[in-house]
């Protein structure tokens, strides 16, 4: 683009590298092309940040992306965009967008797979877009263990397939078992298998977590059984910038099943209230006459599943000491987890931070804090007092009578 497509409306071009260190990386690596081949030698320019044509026309500028404010509003020829895995969201590559009046522009992408592998992000969404075809003007080139755009390595086991150069490597397949064995999982799948990866320090176990997912399945749907006993956990929101979201799950022999796991309707920001009618209403569908949940809002919660008769308990233990709960149960298998983009991001992206538990910056863990409170809740089956008249009605059709959906017993039995 700097040297042979010289357009009238200019030629500058920019890299934006993940950070400082790739920046330079990408610019040695030019600079070494420049010197080893006479014909750009003669015409470019290598300066600090830049390769610059002789004549002071256009420059081609690699920069650290946090670097690029700058570079807003221009109309480049070229935007070359090197590692976007850890880009959780649109905003620097909007801001970058093609000038719309230049046909002849582009933007080049190349990345190892995301580490935040769910519906908004950049890396996911360009993956989505590859695999549809459905845009014209889009070219998709991708080499990864469970997606290949070769039709000469669709076909070819995972390692081969993610790894077109194998056949020229000293050891070939030896060298992937050596990387398997000294790397974590999640560090393995991303840079040799090119699939979604995990931040580091992330405190749960990508292998495991993903070996939970049971895939296709999205939600199991009530089973009217006596011996299948449901439990259900909201972490609710104040609904102006984080969703609310309701995990139900049942305990079969040794293993804990998370059957369902549901927002709010629509986005945020929402009405708490209405979120706590959608999630009554999937709570009489499992049969579960009582929720778990912390103790976010006082006792407004409380009072508000009250008077859909349904019991809110709070939970003892904070997030990360329900994380600490499902950690072991993950590693030993014992949890089936429904196949849910969000939910998955959530768990492998929540990172150690010193004694607690958390998401990173920019991240959510609503999905997982419910999943989390369920299981332990499954695990515990701890019991409390529940009226008769309201074990009564968790089989019944839903009504509200004249005491506007309140319950009173005075005689309070055990519930498992």
């Amino acid at each position: 683009m700097l040297v042979i497509r010289r357009s009238v409306q200019g030629s500058d071009g920019y890299i934006l590298a993940n950070d400082a260190d790739q920046a330079h990386d990408d610019l040695s690596l030019g600079k070494k092309l420049v010197a080893c081949n006479s014909d750009l030698a003669s015409e470019i320019e290598p300066l600090a940040t830049e390769l610059r044509l002789r004549d002071g026309s256009a420059s081609l500028k690699i920069l650290p992306a946090k670097d690029a404010v700058g570079a807003h509003g221009k109309s480049a020829a070229i935007t070359c965009f090197d590692e976007i895995h850890g880009y959780r969201d649109w905003s620097l590559m909007e801001a970058l967008q093609l000038d719309p009046t230049r046909p002849d522009a582009l933007t080049w992408v190349t990345s190892y797979d995301t580490v935040f592998s769910t519906p908004g992000v950049p890396l996911f969404d360009l993956k989505a877009m590859g695999r549809a075809g459905t845009d014209p003007r889009m070219l998709c080139s991708w080499y990864s263990g469970d997606w290949c755009t070769d039709p000469a390595f669709a076909e070819l086991p995972p390692e081969q397939r993610a790894n077109p150069s194998m056949t020229s490597w000293a050891e070939g397949a030896a060298y992937l078992e050596q990387q398997r064995r000294r790397l974590p999982t999640s560090k393995y799948r991303r840079l040799h298998l090119n699939l979604p990866g995990a931040p580091s320090g992330a405190f749960f176990d990508q292998a495991s977590v993903l070996a939970a997912i049971v895939s296709g399945r999205r939600v199991l749907p009530s089973v009217p059984s006596a011996a299948i006993k449901y439990v259900g956990f909201v972490d609710m929101s104040g609904g102006s910038s984080d969703d609310a979201c309701l995990a139900i799950a049942h305990k079969e022999d040794r293993r804990i099943v998370v059957d369902l796991v549901e927002k709010q309707a629509g986005g945020v920001p929402f009405n708490p209230r209405f979120a706590i009618g959608k999630f009554v209403k999937l709570l009489r569908e499992y049969r579960c006459v009582s929720v778990w949940g912390d103790s976010y809002a006082g006792t407004t919660f409380v009072h508000d599943f009250a008077e859909r008769e349904i019991v809110y308990r709070k939970c003892p233990l904070d997030k990360s000491e329900l994380y600490e709960v499902l950690e072991p149960k993950l590693n030993a298998g014992e949890v089936e987890l429904p196949d849910l983009p969000t939910l998955t991001e959530q768990t492998l992206t929540l990172v150690q931070r010193g004694a607690r538990v958390d998401h990173e910056h920019g991240s959510h863990e609503y999905w997982i804090n419910a999943v989390a409170g369920c299981v332990w809740a499954a695990s515990e089956r701890q019991p409390m007092k529940i009226s008769q008249r309201a074990m009564q009605r968790a089989h019944e059709k839903p009504s509200y009578g004249a005491m506007g959906g309140r319950w009173r017993s005075r005689e309070p039995r055990w519930f498992f």
